[in-house]
């Protein structure tokens, strides 16, 4: 399966984005109020500049107090690994797993399509491994009678 099927089941094809002279307590609010991991921050809306996750802020909150108004830029990981449309969910898999990645921004041509996490890695290949079961059950059952 395509990082491109995969997009277009998703629910929403929006991407929360956060600038990156947004505050961190900006940051947070966005996340709970999206209820998501991670933002990718962008200075446009449309271009990565770089990625941030509730794990960037823990890491950093306990160490420094004033972090919430310290700006995202200065905790956001840059540059992104990011990914096309035309990439397998596999390849993906397999480089979230690699890298210890858990959201990948996707892209073409320079711009911001959608975003990949690990839970939706997750329930795609569980998707396909549904699809599998069902066909061999189909071929077990069909050459039974």
């Amino acid at each position: 399966m395509r990082i491109k099927e995969v997009l277009a089941s998703k629910p929403t094809h929006d991407v929360v984005t956060v600038r990156p002279d947004a505050t961190v307590r900006d940051l947070l609010g966005l996340l709970a109020q999206h209820n998501i991991g991670a933002l990718v921050v962008s200075e446009d809306g449309a271009s990565v500049d770089g990625i941030v996750s509730e794990r960037d802020v823990v890491r950093r909150l306990h160490a420094d107090e004033s972090l919430l108004e310290s700006p995202v830029s200065s905790i956001m990981s840059s540059p992104v690994h990011t990914c096309g449309t035309d990439a397998t969910v596999n390849e993906l898999m397999e480089v979230m797993t690699e890298r210890r990645f858990r959201h990948v921004p996707v892209v073409v041509d320079g711009r911001l399509l959608g975003i990949m996490s690990i839970g939706d890695v997750v329930k795609s290949r569980m998707s396909e491994l549904q699809f599998e079961r069902d066909q061999l059950d189909s071929y077990v059952h069909s050459s039974q009678t």
